[in-house]
């Protein structure tokens, strides 16, 4: 009597959305999560700078009307519909808004520690929000959404995302996570220093040590990813004009009419891809340099960022034991 036996199946790949700095922009949240089902993918992940950078306050006035300005402009608003356009366009541009009274607004004017109270409470809200969002949006689905905070958003604020019991939704950042019965994810959301003193930055070394920390959770770099929001210096994701930070803002330096670019990224991230291999690297922080590049066997990807007019940029990659079969842009 003869046997038949065939071999192991193939095991099916994963397919996998990756968009970074969205910086509360309501809309491009909303794509994020529905991307999932969209692109029919297994898993999504944000790669930072989640939260929002400016609270704009609209000041109710004696006559029922509004007032607000944003970018530079004073907006008067004179119907509702006006009102509701307003606060549309801000949830686009990812900035928060509070209506308040005449008096109220000259209290906080006066009071820097209150309008920072207050932002980070509209932040934290928006967040709440949006972890809320993603279970409703992704129950059922079998589709995990991993979200890390980048060197923009306060610790403070990211904080909130771990308070919530979730099923879909799972803060990632200095953790080792699941992604696939296979493939495990690290993620490190801080940055080197930057011309405009954000949150979270931290020097080469420090950041070096946080990855090193964190490497040593992964139990086979062939199968890992490196979800770090600062991109490998000198790669084409980190391609940027180069800054004077001795002026406020700092500006553009320039050579015969032409900006000068270089690579803004970290000496330590690329140093880790170098000495750890892994299968795939996700970064974004550099929002113009989307891109795509190899160092050695890894393959790492910055979509960009287009936040402010509500588009979201994305990658789908697709991976199954250790290999990267493929990538793909998008833009919507």
């Amino acid at each position: 009597m003869s046997f038949l036996f065939s071999k192991n199946p193939k095991k099916e790949p994963t397919r996998l959305f990756f968009a970074t700095d969205i910086h509360g922009s309501e809309r491009t949240f909303r794509k994020f999560i529905n991307a999932g089902k969209f692109y029919e993918v297994n898993v999504i992940v944000m790669g930072g700078d989640i939260q929002g950078k400016l609270m704009i306050p609209i000041i109710k006035e004696s006559n029922g009307h509004h007032r607000a300005t944003v970018q530079g402009r004073v907006e008067h608003l004179t119907t509702k519909d006006e009102l509701n356009a307003l606060m549309a366009k801000l949830d686009i541009l990812g900035f928060y808004y509070r209506i308040m009274e005449e008096d109220e607004f000259r209290a906080l004017q006066a009071d820097p520690k209150s309008v920072e109270v207050l932002f980070n409470e509209l932040a934290k809200q928006k967040l709440v929000n949006w972890v809320n969002l993603a279970e409703e949006r992704l129950n059922g689905t079998g589709i995990k959404c991993f979200v890390t905070g980048g060197n923009d958003d306060e610790w403070e604020v990211l904080n909130v995302m771990k308070k919530e019991p979730t099923k879909s939704f799972f803060a990632c950042e200095n953790e080792k996570v699941q992604v696939d019965d296979d493939h495990t994810m690290i993620s490190v959301g801080l940055s080197t220093p930057t011309p405009w003193k954000t949150p979270r930055e931290v020097s080469e070394e420090e950041l070096g040590a946080m990855i090193e920390k964190m490497a040593a959770l992964v139990p086979d770099m062939n199968k890992a990813i490196f979800n770090f929001h600062d991109p490998p210096k000198d790669s084409t994701l980190d391609t940027c004009p180069k800054l004077d930070w001795t002026k406020d803002p700092p500006e553009q330096i320039t050579h015969g009419g032409q900006p000068i670019m270089h690579g803004a990224g970290s000496i330590s991230v690329r140093e880790a891809i170098e000495k750890y291999k892994p299968m795939l690297g996700l970064h974004g922080h550099i929002h113009e340099s989307q891109s795509v590049a190899k160092i050695g066997r890894t393959t790492c990807i910055n979509p960009g960022s287009e936040y402010a007019e509500g588009v979201l940029r994305g990658c789908l990659v697709t991976f199954v034991d250790g290999e990267v079969q493929g990538y793909q842009m998008t833009s919507g």
